[in-house]
């Protein structure tokens, strides 16, 4: 099986490229630019600008892949809000490309999603609840997942997922798993939003799970994230016990006091039933992938 990765120098890309490496798959990671992902050898990759229809026909014609796993996007959701055409450019008109490219190619097309397509009103979604998005970021994954739901060819599969969490190469981006320890290490007063609700997710889990998926051929929505949710507080104060760090400069604030420019829905977390039912989905505790993370 041969499976093309958008994104590979993203954490989640990484992830997926050291997981096949390991079962000897054939696979083309591809990223805007240079590869900056060292574990990736360079003659697995391709640069490719998924915005440009012309490179995205060429890179999936010549590769003809069995399953395409589209993880690049902008994700920054504050950017989005002010930057709306070019999210809109790279969250949407960049998966239409790649979907026809996959579709011509007849492989098996992935595209990974956000929890943000939800309003965050009751919190543990499942795949049939319907979309109610607060951001541009939201709108343009929403925009994005409808290419595939409403396309007459339904060989594709949607991975919604959750505060993406681990370490990687040269990421362009931390999160906020990382950010926490370096944050609270530093001694620094912290003002923590206890009114954001989330399932924050091992990225290795997730790899696991799109790569599961792309070989089983399954089909339609899948909500990928870890098994708990907690407030973003609670997320900062697990960090600090399982490091044992000082909690005396976290403060408890509100999502209002920030002035975010995008919103943010106050409750997510996923049911995983179907994840676990059909793909043997068996996320990481909360504590083990930090015990991993940080290789206690």
């Amino acid at each position: 099986m041969k499976i093309l990765i958008t994104g590979s120098n993203g954490l989640l890309g990484q992830k997926i490229v050291r997981q096949l490496k390991k079962k000897n798959k054939s696979f083309l990671a591809t990223s805007l630019g240079e590869n900056r992902n060292p574990d990736c050898p360079n003659s697995f990759y391709s640069s490719l600008d998924i915005s440009n229809q012309y490179e995205v026909n060429k890179v999936i014609m010549d590769y003809n892949p069995d399953a395409v796993i589209h993880t690049a996007a902008i994700t920054n959701v504050d950017y989005c809000e002010t930057n709306p055409d070019l999210c809109y450019e790279v969250n949407v008109t960049a998966t239409a490309y790649l979907f026809d490219a996959a579709q011509k190619a007849e492989a098996h097309f992935l595209a990974l999603s956000t929890d943000f397509v939800f309003s965050g009103e009751k919190g543990n979604y499942n795949e049939s609840d319907q979309p109610n998005p607060l951001s541009v970021y939201a709108h343009s994954k929403v925009n994005a997942e409808r290419i595939l739901i409403n396309s007459a060819n339904k060989n594709w599969s949607i991975v919604r997922t959750i505060i993406v969490f681990g370490e990687g190469n040269n990421l362009s981006r931390s999160n906020i798993v990382l950010w926490a320890k370096e944050a609270l290490s530093s001694g620094k007063e912290l003002n923590i939003i206890d009114d954001q609700y989330r399932a924050p997710t091992w990225a290795d889990d997730l790899a696991w799970a799109c790569i599961r998926i792309a070989e089983l051929h399954k089909t339609g929505i899948y909500h990928i994230s870890g098994p708990e949710t907690f407030s973003i507080y609670e997320l900062v104060l697990r960090v600090a016990k399982f490091c044992d760090l000082d909690t005396e400069s976290l403060n408890k604030t509100t999502s209002e006091s920030l002035n975010q420019v995008a919103k943010r829905p106050p409750k997510t977390g996923f049911d995983l039933s179907k994840a676990r039912n059909e793909i043997d989905y068996r996320p990481m505790s909360f504590e083990d992938s930090l015990r991993l993370l940080f290789s206690v």
